[in-house]
This record gives structure tokens, C-alpha cells and sequence, in this order.
């Protein structure tokens, strides 16, 4: 017996409905961010990840702040707002792709976009961020943390690979998404221009949203 139109056109509704749920470990209500944290890496089952996770803590990742005085300048700021980068980066990938295409890649979205500012925490036993101390002895309210002078400044980016595949490999996307997650705004834009991914425009779009809008990072000063 045919179906009548409505009933096909609710079909069809709830195919793509069904198609664009993927899972999405950031939405997991009642987590705080270090469990969503690790919860979500160790979900994709990269060889490594265990020891990597322990290597993370170990450095102070997740009680870094994610930036001297724009957004989220304070301690735990960085894993907050690489769990915020996640949460927008599924929502961004799920709407673009279909959950189905999302899916397939991501794994790679968890990693990129968790460890996309990995490099902030700092590196050699130096914090990338260190206190603001005014000249008066006193801290700075608007700008509480500064530049480590005794950190060479490699760009954050690229200590963000470098700390992450010592412990884990990232693929080719991967590294290149964590590299370029600036977009235009960075070091990297010469040669961005006409080599975006999905993966890499999906963490973008998700860190821009993320920095500038609801952690409200936005001015000249940029988003470090």
C-alpha cells in the first residue's frame, strides 16, 4: 500500500534527523571539564592517549589560563575554553557535514580541537604564562598574566604538535588544523591561503566563536 505524502516527507525527516545525530562527547551533561576532557581522547583510542593524559597534568595544562588578559585569564581559562572549542566544533561539523560525513572524522576534531592550544600551557618546565606584576608590587587587574621572557617564543601552535606527538601521533590533518587554527590571523596565513580542510576550518570557525564571542576575547590584542 502507498504512502501518502506526508507520511514520506516525515520519512525523509527523520532519516536526516537520524543522519545528523552523531555523538558528541563535549555535550555531556553533569561532566566538568577535565572529565569531558579526558573522557573525549580516550574515546578515540589513539595509541598513547593514556600516557599522554597523565603527561598533560603533569605540565599544568589543566590549571593554565588560556590567555594574558583577554579571554579567560585565569586559572583552568585553557582547558575551559578547549572544551568550549570542542562543543562548537561538533556543532559546527554535525551542521556542515551530516552526521554521517562527521562521523568519519570525528576522532580528529576531538584531538585538533582539544589540543589546538596545548603549546599555552608552556614547555622545559617554564609556564608560557606568568603573573603580571606592576611595577608598584601590586598584580594587574586588567591583565593578570603576561608573557614567561624566559619562555622562547615559539609560536604556541607549533609547541601544541610538538607536545602532543611526543606521546601520540596525529595525522597529517590533524597537524595541520592544530597549526593553521588561526586562520588568517596568524603566522601561518601565506600559506593557509588555498590549502583549508574541513578539518581545519572547523576548528577555526569553533575557536574564533569560542575566543571572541562567548568568552568575549575580542580586541587588538588578539586572542594569546
Amino acid at each position: 500500500m502507498a504512502k501518502k505524502k506526508e507520511e514520506v516527507v516525515q520519512d525523509q525527516v527523520q532519516e536526516q534527523t537520524a543522519e545528523t545525530a552523531a555523538p558528541a562527547p563535549a555535550a555531556n551533561k553533569g561532566m566538568n571539564p577535565v572529565d569531558i576532557f579526558r573522557d573525549a581522547l580516550m574515546k578515540t583510542e589513539r595509541e598513547g592517549m593514556e600516557d599522554f593524559l597523565d603527561f598533560v597534568q603533569s605540565i599544568g595544562f589543566l590549571d593554565a589560563p588560556c590567555s594574558g588578559g583577554n579571554h579567560l585569564a585565569k586559572k583552568g581559562g585553557l582547558l575551559e575554553h578547549s572544551v568550549n572549542v570542542l562543543k562548537y566544533a561538533e556543532k559546527i561539523g554535525v551542521a556542515l557535514l551530516g552526521g554521517a560525513e562527521y562521523n568519519k572524522i570525528q576522532d580528529s576534531v576531538v584531538i585538533a580541537a582539544l589540543l589546538h592550544d596545548l603549546g599555552k600551557c608552556g614547555d622545559y618546565g617554564k609556564s608560557m604564562y606568568v603573573d603580571n606584576i606592576l611595577k608598584s608590587g601590586k598584580p594587574s587587574e586588567a591583565k593578570p598574566f603576561k608573557r614567561n621572557p624566559d619562555l622562547l617564543a615559539v609560536p604556541h601552535a607549533v609547541r601544541s604538535i610538538k607536545l602532543a606527538t611526543l606521546y601520540i601521533d596525529l595525522t597529517e590533518d590533524e597537524e595541520w588544523a592544530i597549526l593553521c587554527h588561526d586562520g588568517l590571523y596568524d603566522f601561518m596565513y601565506k600559506d593557509l591561503k588555498g590549502k583549508e580542510t574541513w578539518l581545519q576550518l572547523i576548528i577555526h570557525w569553533a575557536d574564533m566563536w569560542a575566543s571572541h564571542i562567548i568568552e568575549g576575547g575580542s580586541d587588538k590584542e588578539g586572542t594569546e
